[in-house]
């Protein structure tokens, strides 16, 4: 019994192993608990100030574009400067946005420009920042824990995301926004101190300087390998067609069930933490794409059935299952990436890797939310998922080198393996 149970619960050995990894664990899942908090509290407040789908579908389109520049630039900055700096650097920055979020709530009649303003300042810094952070996952673990440091890495963001969202709507119906608010920006703080105790992570010494040509370079890489183009567009094209999350609020209005508003936020997580908590298993598998594709086929299957069905409960289940998908195909591309895209590439790589599951949501947003306003908010969810099906069909045979995908014949795989243990075995030495 024992044994079967330690096949199906999650590999803990990066956390054993790297004191790095460790911090990183704990300083995300303090942040984004408060983080999950404005994230939440901010579409409800642009809700309470406007009773417009657009303008909460808005802040997709005002996010787009800094994510998209500070995206890119973030991932040539990874590879030409210290990681660790720009991690404590936007942490601190998101920090400041929280305040400014905060003093704006406590206004008598609070500001709607602001709201934009902020959302627009975090897509910036978010965009800046996940390209070092992800970068330095792998540096600080073993390659042969890579799958399992994804999975604990989905866990630890998993739980942030159940717990800030049915929290916030608590919060703000009792307390109002600026609580919320407050909750975000003392999780920065505790983050900030855990930061500043991460070891620094230097780029080589023939590191080159941020540029649009070493930006230009990264692209040229990603767009020679089919696998990697199959990752991102795959992602891209699930987030566009089946991202509902923005019009949530006007959904549990059309169910009768504004009570569950919070629980609709979390319930992907909720499926996300499931899959997460049962993935040892993933450990033992070399055909990461097959995770790729068929997750996000079943979050669009489950996207498309809680925009059919009427019953809140049966809602909350399929927005459970689709967060399953979700999990498997992020499981999926997160151990592809780190299997195969070589050091001196990994920050301008983790750019592009930060625009194919951010910008895709991003516009998904703007989608759902003029969708809803022509069609209504359920035929908006239920169409959307029915397209996100088709398109993963569609670029699954398009790209078939992604499904055949397999961690021990891949070139790029066994050549990425190849120089982490010999970088390893230099250090040991």
């Amino acid at each position: 019994m024992t044994t079967k149970l330690g096949a199906i619960l999650p590999d803990l050995s990066p956390l054993r192993s790297s004191r790095e990894f460790r911090l990183l664990w704990v300083q995300g899942l303090v942040t984004n608990f408060g983080s999950f908090m404005a994230m939440i509290a901010l579409p409800l407040q642009i809700k309470d100030l406007t009773e417009s789908p657009l303008a909460v579908g808005a802040m997709g389109a005002v996010e787009l574009v800094p994510l998209v520049i500070f995206g890119l630039y973030g991932g040539a900055l990874a590879d030409a400067v210290d990681r660790r700096k720009v991690i404590l650097l936007t942490e601190a920055g998101l920090g400041v946005l929280a305040a400014v979020l905060l003093v704006n709530s406590l206004l008598p009649q609070p500001l709607l420009w602001p709201l934009y303003v902020v959302a627009a300042g975090v897509s910036a810094l978010a965009g800046l920042q996940r390209p070092a952070l992800d970068s330095l996952m792998a540096r600080i673990v073993p390659h042969a824990q890579l799958t399992a440091a994804a999975a604990l890495n989905a866990v630890r963001w998993q739980l942030g995301a159940i717990a800030g969202p049915s929290l916030a709507g608590l919060v703000v119906a009792y307390a109002g926004h600026g609580t919320a608010y407050g909750v975000t920006i003392l999780g920065f703080a505790v983050s900030v101190l855990l930061c500043l105790r991460l070891s620094p992570a230097p780029a080589a010494h023939d590191a080159q300087a941020p540029s649009l040509r070493g930006i230009v370079e990264g692209a040229r890489y990603a767009w020679s390998r089919p696998v990697l183009l199959g990752t991102y567009a795959i992602d891209m094209a699930a987030m566009f067609f089946a991202f509902p999350n923005t019009i949530f609020p006007f959904l549990a209005d059309d169910l009768d069930a504004e009570w569950a508003l919070g629980l609709m936020y979390a319930a992907g997580s909720v499926g996300s933490v499931a899959l997460s908590l049962t993935s040892g298993w993933t450990s033992r598998v070399r055909r990461h794409g097959l995770f790729v594709v068929f997750g996000a086929a079943g979050w669009g299957l489950a996207i498309t059935a809680a925009g059919w069905f009427s019953n809140i409960w049966v809602v909350l289940v399929c927005l459970g299952l689709a967060g399953a998908g979700d999990m498997l195909s992020g499981l999926g591309r997160s151990t592809i990436w780190n299997q195969t895209i070589p050091e001196e590439l990994r920050g301008r790589l983790a750019g592009i890797e930060v625009l194919s599951y951010s910008v895709g949501p991003q516009l998904g947003q703007i989608r759902a939310g003029v969708m809803a306003g022509w069609t209504g908010t359920r035929p908006a969810v239920w169409s959307g998922g029915l397209a996100c099906v088709a398109s993963v069909g569609l670029l699954a045979a398009v790209l078939p080198r992604l499904v055949t995908y397999d961690s021990e014949t891949d070139e790029d795989a066994l050549r990425r393996r190849a120089q982490k243990e010999a970088a390893t075995a230099t250090t040991t030495a």
